[in-house]
C-alpha cells in the first residue's frame, strides 16, 4: 500500500511538469562550465585580439581567433547533423574620420544560423564581442587577453549553440561573435545592416558583455545578480508615434523594454535563485555596446551582463601598482556565474525561437468605460492569446489572462486608466511571444 501511495505522489507530481518546463529546466542542466573556462582560456592564450592585431600568426592575435570561433561552430553543427549554417559576415573599416581605428581592416563576424523549421526568416539573436583590447584601444600589439571584456560572453554564446543545437525550434537562433566593439560598435553595425538588407525579421538580439565577473569594485561580490539594459522607446519612432505616447503613455514600454521584460520573466520562473535587473537605460551611463547598432536600424535588443564591475580589470594594461593588480586576466573570471548567465540566455533563446510571431497591430479601447477592450491580429500557428496588464507603475507585466482563439476581449471592470496592457500569442507548445503595447486606438 505504501509502494501505491509513493507512485501516486510521483505521478501527480511529474504531471505537474509540462513537456516546456523540463525542456527549459534540461536547458539549465546542459550549460557546462567546464567547457566555458575551456574557451575563455582558448580566447585569452591569442594573446591579444584587438580587431587591428595579427591576422595571418595561427596563435596570436584576431584572425587566429576568428578562424578558431568558426571551426568551433563548424564542430558543433557536423555533431548536429549540419544544423548550422556557419559564414563570415565582413566590412571594410578606414582610418580616414575614425580618431580609434589605426589602420584600414576588415572588421569580421562569425555568424552561425541555426533555421527554424516554421519561420525560418524570423531570428532570435545571441552575440558575443570577439575582440579585446589593453589600456589603449589602438595599441594592436600588446597583450590584451580580455577574458571577462570579452572572451566570457563568446565562450557563452559558443556554449548556447553546443546546448541549443541538439534541439529544433520553430524560428531560427543566430550565434555570433561579433567584432570592432572597442573602435566604434563596427560588428554590430555590419550584421544589423546585413540584417536589414536581407529582409531578417528579427525578434531581438541578446548582447552578452561581462558576464565573468562576480567581484565589484564597490566591494560588492554577487554572483547570483545581473543586469539587463534596455531602451525604453525605439529611436526609429515615428512623429505619430511620439505623439500617441504624449496621450496614451507607452514611454518604457518600446520592443527592446518588451524583451527585457520576456527575459526577466523566465529567469524569475525558472531560475528563481537569480536575481535580473531591469536597468532602464540604453547602457551603462554614458557607454556602448554592440545591441545599439541594432537598435538605431529599429530591432530589439538587450544588453544582458554582470551587475558589479570591475574597472582595474577592463581595458587595463596587465600590471601591479600601489597594491592593485590591473588587468583582464582569466584568475579573474567566475565560471559558474558565467554559465549561469550563459543558461539565462540558452532558456530565452529557446522560448523565444519556440513562440509563434507576435500580434502586429493589438487595438484599445475603453475611454469613460468601466472596462478595457481589446483587438488584435490572428496569428497563424497561435493556439490563443494572452492580455497582460500591470500598474502604470510597475516595471513588470503582473496580471494576465488567457483568452484563447479569438482575436478581441473585454476586461470587464478594469479601468483602462489605471493600467497598461498588452497582448502575447501562445502556441500549441505552450511557449508565448513578446507582449506587444497597444499601437492602435479603437473608439
Amino acid at each position: 500500500m505504501k509502494n501505491i501511495f509513493l507512485i501516486i505522489i510521483l505521478l501527480s507530481t511529474s504531471s505537474i511538469f509540462s513537456q516546456k518546463d523540463q525542456q527549459l529546466y534540461d536547458i539549465i542542466d546542459a550549460v557546462s562550465a567546464k567547457r566555458i573556462e575551456k574557451d575563455i582560456q582558448t580566447l585569452v592564450d591569442f594573446g591579444t585580439r584587438n580587431t587591428f592585431s595579427d591576422t595571418l600568426s595561427d596563435t596570436r592575435g584576431i584572425g587566429a581567433a576568428r578562424r578558431w570561433i568558426k571551426s568551433e561552430f563548424e564542430t558543433i553543427s557536423k555533431n548536429c547533423d549540419n544544423c548550422l549554417d556557419v559564414f563570415y559576415q565582413k566590412d571594410f573599416v578606414t582610418k580616414e574620420g575614425n580618431s580609434r581605428v589605426p589602420h584600414d581592416a576588415w572588421v569580421v563576424n562569425v555568424v552561425a544560423i541555426q533555421k527554424g523549421t516554421t519561420y525560418p526568416n524570423r531570428y532570435i539573436i545571441m552575440s558575443g564581442d570577439i575582440d579585446s583590447r589593453n589600456s589603449d584601444g589602438s595599441d594592436f600589439t600588446k597583450d590584451a587577453p580580455g577574458a571577462n571584456d570579452n572572451a566570457s560572453g563568446m565562450a557563452g554564446t559558443i556554449e548556447a549553440a553546443r546546448v541549443l543545437s541538439k534541439y529544433t525550434f520553430e524560428n531560427s537562433i543566430i550565434y555570433v561573435g561579433l567584432s570592432g566593439e572597442e573602435q566604434g560598435l563596427f560588428g554590430g553595425a555590419g550584421l544589423a545592416k546585413y540584417a536589414k538588407d536581407k529582409g531578417w525579421d528579427i525578434i531581438g538580439v541578446l548582447n552578452n558583455d561581462m558576464i565573468g565577473n562576480i567581484s565589484g569594485v564597490d566591494g560588492v561580490v554577487d554572483n547570483r545578480s545581473f543586469r539587463i539594459f534596455s531602451e525604453p522607446v525605439p529611436p526609429t519612432e515615428t512623429e505619430r508615434e511620439m505623439r500617441m505616447r504624449r496621450f496614451y503613455g507607452g514611454e518604457v514600454d518600446g520592443i527592446s523594454r518588451q524583451l527585457a521584460r520576456y527575459v526577466h520573466k523566465n529567469v524569475k520562473t525558472y531560475m528563481p535563485e537569480m536575481n535580473p535587473m531591469m536597468i532602464y537605460r540604453l547602457d551603462r551611463f554614458g557607454r556602448g555596446g554592440h545591441h545599439r547598432p541594432f537598435n538605431d536600424l529599429g530591432f530589439a535588443g538587450i544588453r544582458i551582463m554582470e551587475a558589479h564591475e570591475n574597472y582595474t580589470q577592463q581595458h587595463q594594461d596587465i600590471r601591479e601598482e600601489n597594491g592593485i593588480k590591473y588587468g583582464d586576466v582569466i584568475e579573474h573570471v567566475n565560471f559558474g556565474y558565467t554559465k549561469k548567465l550563459t543558461a539565462v540566455n540558452a532558456i530565452n533563446l529557446a522560448s523565444l525561437a519556440s513562440a509563434p510571431p507576435a500580434p502586429k497591430t493589438v487595438g484599445i479601447g475603453g475611454i469613460v468605460e468601466a472596462s478595457a477592450k481589446f483587438k488584435w491580429d490572428k496569428v497563424d500557428g497561435a493556439k490563443g492569446y494572452k492580455i497582460y496588464w500591470r500598474d502604470t507603475t510597475s516595471p513588470t507585466w503582473d496580471y494576465s489572462r488567457y483568452v484563447g482563439d479569438i482575436t478581441e476581449f473585454t476586461l470587464d471592470g478594469i479601468v483602462i486608466d489605471n493600467f497598461f496592457f498588452g497582448v502575447a500569442s501562445v502556441g500549441k507548445n505552450g511557449f508565448e511571444s513578446m507582449v506587444v503595447f497597444p499601437n492602435k486606438i479603437m473608439r
